[in-house]
């Protein structure tokens, strides 16, 4: 817009663009409603800027949706998530969506008629949008939002011509980032995928798959060796994530984690190349090699080599084994959401592909090969989101006229 369009607009108060202002709710039963065919149900992780993530949709069955007919999206309605480690995230209803249901940490905003549901969104993502957001949010635990706060958030306001115009700029020119962002990652999952196909033909190649016609097998304790050091002081915290990285809280946003108030060294020491394993959410991915020294739970197996092989292929071994649910089938217990790996003497025993110093070497080479790409677009993805936002941001406040404007400001030296 225009300096002269842009002294023209004011803000509003969501509830006074809005008919609607609300959240769902869980069904009865929780995660055990869910069925494989049924109504969509949005939970908080599908909600994402630039859109909704369906590739891990929940389903609920068609008798609890009639019973929650209060809580289903219509297409336009605006999705932002008002607690949780999430929190702040929007995203805009497609109207092929219509119908379905979102549970509590998502709330609805229904725009009314004169106003463009892209534009409220995209007024939300903007950096006033998110700074409301959290100035508002209750305690270190982001606690969240009610329905009276997100009502009180202010957005810019415009004819609904300009605010249509801002959208449908927006659109071309988040869609253009984020294409070159999807493009790297894809790359980076391939290689991904290509390691583990490799990591998986020495299982399929063992006596795991094949019985005596296979390779041998070994005991994991005669690959690994379990080391106990006593913690030091003056070092981060070391966690193993879901996706498999393994490394200090503080270069890593620690969602879903506690931390401990105290200052002093706790539980063991773990150094750069150790093989870290989590005793109860390794079930779920949580090994890996460790990219950082620091101080572990006891809860963590923090291993050494042994024989000669490479870290990074064990890790990477342990953490598909574990996916593939083939780990699970020695614990001594499970509980919900955990399997228990807690025991070395029984972990250690189970058997693992017996492959040569080599070919562990070759392959864990690969891996580490990946490892600078992985980390450069990780750093594309924080810049692409920073200039995401200042583009949204400078749009809906009317700083440039975006009939004429092409975004380069922003996306310039940003490449595939």
């Amino acid at each position: 817009m225009s300096s002269s369009l842009a002294s023209r607009w004011g803000t509003v108060r969501i509830k006074s663009v809005a008919t609607k202002i609300g959240s769902g709710k869980t069904p009865t039963g929780g995660a055990a409603s869910y069925v494989e065919e049924g109504v969509i149900f949005l939970r908080s992780q599908n909600i994402h800027f630039g859109g909704l993530r369906l590739d891990n949709v929940a389903r609920i069955g068609h008798e609890t949706d009639r019973g929650m007919s209060g809580t289903r999206v219509r297409g336009g309605d605006v999705l932002l998530n008002i607690t949780g480690a999430s929190l702040g995230r929007v995203a805009l209803a497609p109207h092929g969506l219509g119908g379905a249901n979102v549970n509590q940490h998502v709330c609805i905003i229904r725009p009314m008629s004169n106003v463009e549901p892209g534009y409220l969104a995209y007024a939300l993502e903007s950096r006033t949008g998110q700074d409301q957001i959290f100035a508002l949010q209750v305690g270190g635990n982001r606690e969240g939002l009610n329905f009276e706060q997100v009502g009180n958030l202010r957005i810019p306001t415009a004819l609904q011509e300009d605010q249509r115009r801002v959208a449908r700029f927006l659109d071309i020119e988040t869609g253009k980032i984020e294409s070159l962002l999807s493009k790297k990652r894809r790359l980076v999952a391939l290689l991904e995928e290509r390691i583990d196909s490799r990591v998986l033909e020495t299982v399929g190649a063992s006596a795991l798959v094949l019985g005596e016609a296979g390779s041998p097998a070994l005991p994991l304790r005669r690959a690994l060796v379990k080391s106990v050091r006593p913690p030091v002081s003056g070092v981060d915290v070391i966690t193993a994530f879901r996706d498999g990285q393994v490394t200090g809280r503080g270069s890593r946003r620690a969602e879903g984690y506690t931390l401990s108030g105290s200052l002093e060294p706790q539980g063991q020491h773990v150094r750069i190349g150790d093989v870290v394993i989590h005793g109860l959410d390794g079930f779920a991915g949580a090994i890996g090699v460790s990219e950082s020294r620091g101080n572990c739970s006891p809860v963590y197996h923090v291993c050494a080599v042994h024989g000669g092989g490479d870290p990074h292929y064990l890790g990477r071994l342990l953490r598909l084994l574990a996916l593939q649910g083939y780990l699970g089938n020695f614990a001594t217990s499970t509980r919900e959401r955990a399997v228990d790996f807690r025991n070395w003497d029984l972990f250690g025993r189970i058997p693992i592909p017996e492959v040569s110093p080599r070919e562990q070497r070759e392959i864990g080479s690969w891996i580490t090969r990946l490892q600078p790409l992985r980390e450069a677009v990780k750093r594309s993805a924080v810049l692409v989101s920073e200039r995401r936002q200042a583009l949204i941001t400078a749009a809906v406040t009317g700083q440039f006229d975006v009939s004429t404007a092409s975004g380069r400001n922003v996306t310039e030296g940003i490449t595939p």
